[in-house]
């Protein structure tokens, strides 16, 4: 079962390669502007919402299997959430790079997109915070999926192969959106939600990888049934 993770893993792996050709190929502030170029009212409204999801509705999200009494899940998002975000303020405050509303100010020639009614902040802009909590979430239910079962690949029906390669593509849109909301609301840049992204999808990696006997039932954790 290991090997779906990889779908996840190696579609995360080119969507990183392609963010840091962007990085390597434009200087920052412009890259910026390239990918805050086209705004509308819609998309407004749905990135302001939906960048607020990782301030507390993810939180809650991350509680829910406590409903049905699975307190390993909740567990291994909350240590994953944890560990990534001692990491990420560690290097917030290490680096203590501007946000894009002070980056601009020193920019007369350069007009910084921003979204009416969002608090602007100026300060510990690397790395993001929300990108890192959108990755943690998603990437702790794409191990999930794909550890949860007991059967082998092999008895695998093909539908549902396919049904649960389709889930962790579609949890990893919802990390990229999440983490690209904070480049269109101009509180990061590219570069924050890039190492942002990192954060939050190699700790929960490592903490399942380590825990995994703590967070799988003993039944799910013989390897011979995960190959």
């Amino acid at each position: 079962m290991r090997k779906f993770f990889l779908v996840y893993g190696i579609a995360y792996v080119i969507l990183l390669l392609v963010v840091l050709t962007l990085l390597y190929e434009y200087p920052k502030l412009e890259l910026h502007l390239l990918l805050n170029s086209y705004h509308t009212r819609l998309q407004d409204m749905f990135f302001t919402y939906y960048s607020m999801i990782a301030e507390g509705p993810i939180y809650a999200l991350g509680l829910l299997p406590l409903f049905w009494k699975q307190l390993r899940l909740t567990l291994f998002f909350g240590i994953s959430e944890l560990s990534g975000g001692a990491i990420l303020q560690v290097l917030k405050h290490l680096f203590s790079m501007p946000r894009p509303a002070s980056a601009f100010e020193n920019c007369p020639d350069m007009v910084l997109p921003v979204v009416e009614g969002i608090s602007m902040h100026h300060s510990n802009s690397f790395p993001s915070g929300h990108a890192s909590t959108f990755f943690v979430f998603c990437t702790c239910v794409a191990l999930y999926l794909t550890f949860r079962r007991q059967s082998s690949v092999k008895h695998v029906r093909p539908r549902t192969v396919v049904l649960l390669n389709a889930s962790l593509l579609w949890l990893l849109i919802l990390a990229t959106l999440g983490a690209y909301s904070r480049v269109y609301l101009s509180q990061h840049f590219l570069s924050d939600v890039c190492v942002g992204s990192i954060i939050g999808f190699v700790t929960p990696c490592l903490v399942f990888y380590f825990g995994k006997n703590k967070f799988l039932k003993p039944d799910q954790t013989h390897y011979k049934e995960l190959e």
